[in-house]
């Protein structure tokens, strides 16, 4: 054995002749302390669980309400004689047989038992018991009931035993009856009510808990007040104060909410600030989302420092930190932010634990990080994380904290969160101007069996339209963030009062969603559906063509005089008649899509847009080529008042032949409102000079609107008032298997101006229309109410046209009377809406 050998051995035995001594020391002073602790008086409560509560304390009055506080004795002595404590106790005369609830039907009684500590086969104890009914009724308290009493008692029983029963009589909903602010100037009580997801009790309280006091809520609300002041240029915001009590004689609870704003700030300026040698400062400055003379917004701060860690993370320094320093100028209001990029600690995540999550799967929590272990700690990284698993709408609460790992170097992430239902079963009600009456049956569910999927399943019913589509997304494809989906959907529709026959669409896509950035992402997809157009040909609608008769209007026969009458009696277009039967559409698209707004459901600021690019023709019948966009912009120009504005436009063009008429566009006042449902464009004006649309290939429109809350009511209530100017025109009908020019032709109206149209059969004509295509603008102005009820959002318009296309005069060449062709139908009120309960 050699010298190093022998010394390695013998410190291993002085390491075990010390670790020996420890224990036995250790044992020597346990049965020391276990002798000098005396217990007295017990008989079921086990001696040594009575010394436990005395170990670490020498004090007898501690020892003494340690054990009071289990609740097992209804008195404990403890007195010192020589080296010994001696503790006297006397146990509960019983034990409870069942702890019942009575009168409880807001709370059921499983939740009732997770909240008192009386316990079935436990002591019972008066003390016990009255904290209990202390806790109780709290607990309706939280829960919105707050007048509530709550007794509890012993209720002997024949064989001897006891139960605990407690007594509730629940009183009616204590909601949150004011929230109050002082020290707000710039923005008014009513707007931070509105930031809020606790609201005050009103009319509606019957239909909403977000009246009930929630502590949790609340400060959740505390931190979107200070997050909205942040984001609109107030860096020295602070809540100073804010408090809640429950006013007995009010009948709820009263929060109070005490704020010091600061000035406002703009953005000075602007610099980036590299200490790595091989990363140019003026490289990284197009990543920063910060401009001088902005407001100062710190979600846009929030946003440069995941830009830059990620900019240089790729360029090879994982370690790098990236922190924003502020340079306030008080006098000027501005603040000049530098991004300073220095090079961090070496820290990797050694663990990262996911707890809580009873439902989710852990992978689901995971992906969200853009770290895993093993790599590089990065606390921007990991705090952007935590805001994407609260966007996810999976959890009730989520928080991400580290702990130092087994190295120095090393750090543990622990992800707490707490499950949430993300079922959705609705049935729906509305009425529509459009669809008329129509009912939605919907079961959903955001977080498919814990996996993080989108599963939607849906059933309409109404007057006009019937339908049943069936949707699922895939977030993580494949294990990266692409958000992959397919649709299934079979709709129809009966467009008797547009164009004199019904349509069933039927068929599918597949999509998938690819993130550039935060705002802007890209969406190949492809579609295949087929399209089904019948004219019915009965009696109760015979407005097919000849070969049914109307009675009294249309006779039956192939002479001239009989086929002018049968097409001039509401009938059917020929536009309508080339494209019945069933038309198979396979199309290849793209969406791009851009989207800054602050809220999807109302927002105030911000910017979104959508580009379509689709092409038909990979086979199927369709052959087109078509482009659609829509860009909208919100900026909240006073307190609570939005500007809107919108501009949209599209083109459709055939790339072999004639368009086909329902690959067309169909307006009216999701383009302008005060014009009916394909009240807008071009008309067949010999079939039915009002009813039967075509459809334009070009459209193009504006809006511009301003929203408004409605003075004296509260709020929460949803209700608000808009007035708008829209304005927009629909063009250019495409279709036909011979169009001729411009004029007035034999069985044209003269002095239409229409262009006549023939269908030929077999070389010969076998139907005419004569189409109305007029570029004119149309444009309207009105007033809305918009009410975002806890039913769902109801809209009412009120439009009044003032530019439009009015129709001709024209002179029917077989009666030779004048009459107006081919005008614009309005419709001045448009309502929807619709309910979930």
């Amino acid at each position: 054995m050699t010298s190093t050998q022998k010394s390695r051995t013998s410190k291993m035995r002085l390491s075990r002749s010390i670790g020996l001594s420890a224990l036995m020391l250790a044992v020597s002073g346990g049965v020391a302390f276990a002798q000098a602790v005396v217990v007295q008086g017990n008989r079921r409560v086990d001696a040594e669980t009575i010394r436990s509560y005395a170990v670490g304390r020498e004090n007898p009055q501690e020892i003494r309400e340690s054990l009071m506080a289990t609740g097992l004795f209804s008195n404990v002595q403890v007195n010192r004689r020589g080296s010994q404590i001696v503790v006297a106790v006397k146990e509960q005369s019983g034990t409870a047989n069942r702890v019942a609830f009575e009168g409880n039907r807001k709370l059921k009684g499983e939740q009732l038992s997770q909240i008192v500590q009386s316990r079935p086969g436990g002591p019972i104890s008066q003390a016990l018991i009255n904290s209990d009914v202390e806790r109780l009724r709290e607990a309706y308290k939280r829960s919105g009931y707050g007048l509530s009493s709550v007794s509890g008692r012993i209720a002997p029983l024949p064989n001897g035993r006891e139960d605990i029963v407690f007594t509730i009589n629940e009183s009616s909903k204590t909601g949150i009856k004011s929230i109050n602010f002082t020290g707000n100037q710039a923005y008014s009580a009513g707007r931070l009510r509105g930031l809020m997801t606790s609201t005050e009790s009103n009319f509606l309280s019957w239909i909403k808990t977000s009246d009930v006091y929630d502590p949790d809520r609340v400060n959740s609300d505390m931190d979107l007040i200070r997050r909205f002041y942040l984001k609109n240029g107030y860096a020295d915001f602070q809540i100073t104060n804010s408090s809640a009590r429950f006013d007995d004689a009010a009948g709820g609870w009263v929060v109070d909410i005490q704020v010091e704003e600061g000035p406002q700030y703009q953005v000075g300026n602007v610099s980036v600030d590299s200490s790595l040698r091989d990363v140019d400062a003026a490289a990284l400055q197009r990543y920063v989302a910060t401009s001088r003379g902005d407001t100062y917004n710190a979600e846009a701060v929030e946003k440069s420092l995941v830009a830059l860690t990620t900019e240089v993370a790729r360029r090879g320094h994982a370690f790098a930190q990236v922190r924003p320093r502020g340079d306030r100028d008080s006098s000027g209001r501005q603040i000049g932010i530098t991004y300073v990029v220095d090079e961090g600690p070496r820290v990797y995540v050694e663990r990262i634990n996911v707890r809580g999550n009873t439902r989710t799967r852990d992978y689901v929590v995971r992906r969200e990080l853009d770290l895993g272990e093993g790599d590089a700690y990065n606390k921007v990284m990991v705090d952007r994380a935590e805001r994407r698993l609260n966007n996810l709408g999976f959890f009730n609460k989520v928080r991400v904290t580290n702990e130092p790992g087994s190295a120095p170097d090393r750090v543990i992430v622990n992800i707490d969160v707490e499950d949430k239902a993300t079922g959705s079963f609705s049935i729906a009600g509305g009425y529509s101007t459009s669809d008329g009456v129509i009912g939605e049956v919907s079961l959903s569910e955001s977080n498919f069996l814990g996996r993080g999927q989108f599963v939607r399943i849906a059933g309409t019913m109404g007057q006009r339209t019937q339908g049943v589509d069936f949707s699922f997304t895939e977030p993580y494809f494949l294990g990266y963030r692409v958000a992959a989906g397919f649709d299934l959907f079979s709709k129809y529709n009966d467009n008797y009062n547009t164009g004199r026959y019904e349509s069933r669409v039927t068929g599918g896509q597949v999509r998938f969603t690819f993130p550039i950035t935060e705002e802007f992402s890209v969406t190949p997809r492809y579609s295949i559906y087929t399209t089904e157009i019948k004219i019915p040909n009965t009696t109760s609608r015979p407005y097919n063509d000849c070969t049914y008769a109307i009675p009294g209007i249309t006779p039956v026969g192939a002479t001239a005089a009989n086929a002018y009458n049968c097409v001039t009696n509401g009938e059917a277009t020929v536009a309508v008649k080339e494209a019945q039967g069933s038309t198979l559409t396979s199309l290849v698209g793209l969406n791009f899509n851009y989207n800054s707004l602050d809220s999807y459901q109302n927002p105030r600021n911000g910017f979104s847009a959508e580009l379509k690019p689709e092409f038909a023709g990979v086979g199927g019948d369709s052959k087109f080529l078509r482009i659609a966009a829509d860009a909208r912009y919100y900026r909240e120009i006073f307190d609570d008042v939005v500007g809107f504005l919108r501009v949209q436009g599209g083109h459709v063009q055939a790339t072999s032949g004639n368009l086909r008429m329902v690959d067309h566009y169909f307006l009216g006042p999701s383009l302008v409102r005060g014009f009916a449902p394909s009240g807008i464009g071009p008309r067949d004006v010999l079939n039915d000079p009002t009813a039967n649309a075509v459809g334009g290939t070009t459209y193009f429109g504006g809006t511009v609107e301003l929203q408004f809350p409605i003075w004296g009511l509260p709020r929460d209530i949803g209700l608000r008032g808009a007035v708008f100017a829209d304005a927009g025109t629909l063009f250019n009908y495409d279709g036909g298997s011979s169009v001729i020019a411009n004029g007035a032709f034999a069985g044209c109206p003269a002095g239409s101006s229409a262009r006549q149209y023939n269908v030929v059969t077999g070389g010969a004509q076998s139907s005419i229309g004569c189409i109305r295509d007029k570029n004119v603008i149309r444009s309207s102005v009105g007033v809305s109410l918009l009410w975002q009820s806890p039913l769902g959002p109801i809209r009412f318009d009120y439009a009044y046209a003032l530019t439009k296309d009015d129709g001709q005069i024209g002179v029917n060449p077989q009666t030779g009377l004048a009459g107006k062709y081919g005008g614009d139908r309005l419709q001045a009120f448009r309502f929807s809406g619709g309910t979930r309960f």
